[in-house]
This record gives C-alpha cells, sequence and structure tokens, in this order.
C-alpha cells in the first residue's frame, strides 16, 4: 500500500470513528416519534459514516493508470495545467464570511446575504473568464429573497431583516 493510500486509509478511519461516536451521542438525544431535534443529528451521523465507509473504499481501490497514447503527443500537450486556488482567494472569502457575519444584525439577512454572495461569485469567478454581473446579481437576489421568504413562511423563523425593518 502506497503512502496516498495510507493517507486515505487513515482519514477513511478517523471520519468513521467520529461518525460512529457522534451517532452513539445522536442517539442519546430525548426524542419522540416522527421528526424532532434528534433527526437532523441523526441523519448527519449516517451521512458522515457513509462517507467514511466510501473513504475506506477508495483507500483499498487500486489507483487507475493512464493508458498509453496510440500516438505521440507533443510535450505542450501533456502538461495540462492544474487550477490552483490562490491563497489570496481563500483569504479573499474569509475576509467576506468575517464581514458577513459582523454586518448581518445591522444590515439584515436579505442586504447581507445578496452583497456576500454577489462578492463571493466575483472572487470565485476564474481571472480568464469574464465576470457575468447581471447573471450574479440575479442569482443572489433570487437566493436571498427564497431562503428569508422560506425560514419566515414556512418554518415560522425570523432572519434579522436589519434596515429592511419598516418594509417586511
Amino acid at each position: 500500500m502506497n503512502t496516498l493510500n495510507k493517507k486515505e486509509l487513515i482519514i477513511g478511519i478517523a471520519m468513521l470513528g467520529a461518525s460512529l461516536a457522534y451517532l452513539v451521542m445522536a442517539q442519546q438525544l430525548p426524542g419522540h416519534d416522527g421528526v424532532d431535534a434528534a433527526t437532523v443529528p441523526k441523519l448527519l451521523a449516517g451521512f458522515l459514516s457513509l462517507l467514511g465507509v466510501m473513504q475506506l473504499v477508495s483507500a483499498f481501490a487500486k489507483p487507475k493508470v493512464a493508458a498509453e497514447p496510440a500516438s505521440p503527443v507533443p510535450a505542450e500537450a501533456e502538461e495540462q495545467p492544474t487550477e490552483v486556488i490562490e491563497p489570496r482567494t481563500v483569504l479573499k472569502t474569509l475576509g467576506l464570511i468575517l464581514g458577513y457575519m459582523a454586518l448581518l444584525g445591522p444590515v439584515g439577512f436579505p442586504i447581507m446575504t445578496v452583497v456576500y454572495l454577489y462578492l463571493q461569485f466575483l472572487v470565485l469567478t476564474p481571472v480568464k473568464q469574464k465576470a457575468r454581473h447581471l447573471t450574479y446579481l440575479l442569482i443572489a437576489v433570487a437566493c436571498s429573497a427564497i431562503i428569508f421568504l422560506l425560514f419566515r413562511e414556512a418554518f415560522d423563523l425570523l432572519l434579522p431583516a436589519g434596515l429592511l425593518n419598516n418594509f417586511i
């Protein structure tokens, strides 16, 4: 077993161990018939267990060996650049998350979610690709409105409206 597979095996065992411990704790939560407060933790533990098993299976799977090409390929075509996430992108994302958390209360969920999603779309847009500002803005507004209304009407939970308190 090579080093990569050993790492995957260790990760799989750790995931499975954590999920089983979480499942034991979730089983101890008080509950009643139907959906209750213990349902989501049990589902999460089940999904985490499934991921742990999948990780273990992938650790024992044989790595695929690339087939030799029939015709010689130029050296330029062999090296395909892989997309590397720059540290600046990660730092920008962390900054956006911190700003979102700091301004969520005073500004409100609907406005801050639109701003956060739009800016996050811009951060995650590849440098060589043209940003679609209108599309990003429409997706951000639609997602924010749907989530806000879903929590308000379906779950009967109020998210902070902030500046829109007088209008909603």
